[in-house]
């Protein structure tokens, strides 16, 4: 079955039901990821950039990023699948892009044989964990690293015991869940790049559908990795009051330890929504929440129908609450990022 996304066309399974039992899947509900990708490495001023998609599936990214990313932009694209490369390359070349570099290796043995990359994607099916060492390893300094989780149970609070498993850390299930669990990935990405002397700092991240994103950029040195590491703490839930600490205090809901530094370089943000072009309404909406939401360099955010019944006031719509230091947020609708409560 023929399926166009962007200016790709690739070939996909005619099975319509995602599983990690298929050798390879188009995921149509993640095509907005693969969106923001193209976006953000056209907003960033990065050149001559050497990309690796290590677990590139159809290849679809791919051959996204060869065709849509503004020239001077890619020096070497490397377009590896353990399983699926002879479908990437019979894809890249109904794409007009015959000689692309396409592998077949388990992924972290691609990275670890590699010389390093200035852009590395790590997509997974579920956690991202046994990519972060390798991937961190090969990524060059003032490099790019893209995760994503879809194991958002863990992160977000639904199975507590896994995410302290897998990533180190308590969630909480609330109306923060998401920002929480995505500081909590955040976190465990740094961690390993701060075994390796590596600092990652976020540059873009969000949660959307079944799963949750971040863009670090690297920084080389052992000081800025400890400055990394001073921002894991404790974020403290006591509505109407956020905080974060560096333990948990008696009597309070609690998640982490999690990142408690900022989830989005502003400029970048607005760079990223301003690039946008298409006609996809969900996706432009999203992009421009972001970019306001990046403005504010706040930990959490209000649940205005929650803390409207903690204040005993009715509050029948959010556009009346805007201001420069209050924002919406795109991980709920009703939901306001601010410096302190908007009301």
């Amino acid at each position: 079955m023929l399926i166009k996304e962007g200016l790709a066309e690739v070939e996909i399974s005619d099975e319509t039901k995602i599983s990690k039992k298929l050798e390879v899947f188009y995921n149509p509900v993640m095509k907005h990821n693969r969106d923001i990708s193209v976006l953000l490495l056209s907003a960033v001023p990065d050149k001559e950039m050497q990309i690796a998609d290590i677990m590139a599936g159809t290849g679809i990214r791919s051959i996204r990023f060869a065709k849509e990313l503004p020239e001077g932009k890619i020096k070497y694209l490397a377009v590896n699948d353990y399983s699926s490369s002879e479908r990437i390359k019979a894809n890249m070349a109904r794409n007009g892009l015959p000689d692309m570099n396409v592998f077949s290796q388990d992924a972290n043995l691609f990275l670890l044989n590699s010389k390093g990359f200035d852009y590395i994607e790590v997509d997974p099916f579920g956690t991202p964990n046994p990519f972060l060492d390798s991937s961190i390893l090969r990524l060059a300094r003032n490099g790019i690293l893209a995760v994503t989780a879809t194991d958002t149970s863990a992160l977000a609070g639904s199975s507590r015991t896994a995410c302290t498993r897998k990533y180190w850390a308590k969630p909480l299930k609330n109306e923060l869940m998401h920002e929480l669990g995505l500081r909590i990935l955040i976190r465990k990405v740094q961690l390993i790049g701060a075994q390796y002397e590596k600092a990652l700092l976020p540059i873009y991240s969000y949660s959307k559908d079944h799963y949750m994103r971040a863009y670090f950029r690297c920084e080389k040195g052992r000081q800025k990795a400890d400055e990394i590491m001073k921002e894991h703490r404790y974020f403290l839930y006591d509505l109407p009051d956020l905080s974060c600490a560096e333990v948990p205090k008696p009597g309070h809901e609690y998640a982490g330890p999690l990142w408690t530094g900022q989830l989005w370089d502003p400029k970048l943000a607005k760079a990223v929504c301003d690039s946008y072009r298409g006609e996809d309404k969900e996706l432009m909406s999203f992009l421009g929440v972001i970019a306001e939401e990046a403005q504010i360099p706040s930990v959490g955010f209000y649940d205005i129908v929650k803390l409207a019944k903690i204040r005993k006031v009715k509050v029948k719509k959010i556009e009346p609450l805007l201001s420069s230091t209050c924002k919406r947020t795109h991980f709920l609708g009703w939901g306001l990022r601010s410096t302190g409560p908007p009301f």
